[in-house]
């Protein structure tokens, strides 16, 4: 059964920091291309940054750029966001996507809010 399960989300004020984690299983992490996206209500989800299988290669959105960083741990199945100098338009239901060839799996979302 597979399954990504995102977690590290909550509230925390502009300027600060969160972790975000998303737990993979039921499949072969190590070959999949992973992603973070976010959404907001009635907006559609939008892609905030993707590492290739080996980590060889990453990129974010612009609006995250200098304050985002993923990255993943094959061995943990695992892969990251971390966030850093958050502000209040970070606000968002945070979910990560599992991508191999026509194969695509994606989280149940982790709320994120950025709020004093």
């Amino acid at each position: 059964q597979v399954q990504l399960v995102e977690s590290g989300g909550g509230l925390v004020q502009p300027g600060g920091s969160l972790r975000l984690s998303c737990a993979a299983s039921g499949f072969t992490f190590s070959s999949y291309v992973m992603s973070w996206y976010r959404q907001t209500p009635g907006k559609e989800r939008d892609l905030v940054a993707f590492i290739t299988p080996g980590g060889t290669k990453i990129n974010y959105a612009d609006s995250v750029k200098g304050r985002f960083t993923i990255s993943r741990d094959n061995g943990k199945n695992t892969v990251y966001l971390q966030m850093n100098s958050l502000k209040p338009e970070d606000t968002a239901v945070y979910y990560c996507k599992a991508v191999f060839a026509t194969r695509m799996y994606w989280g149940q979302g982790t709320q994120v809010t950025v709020s004093s």
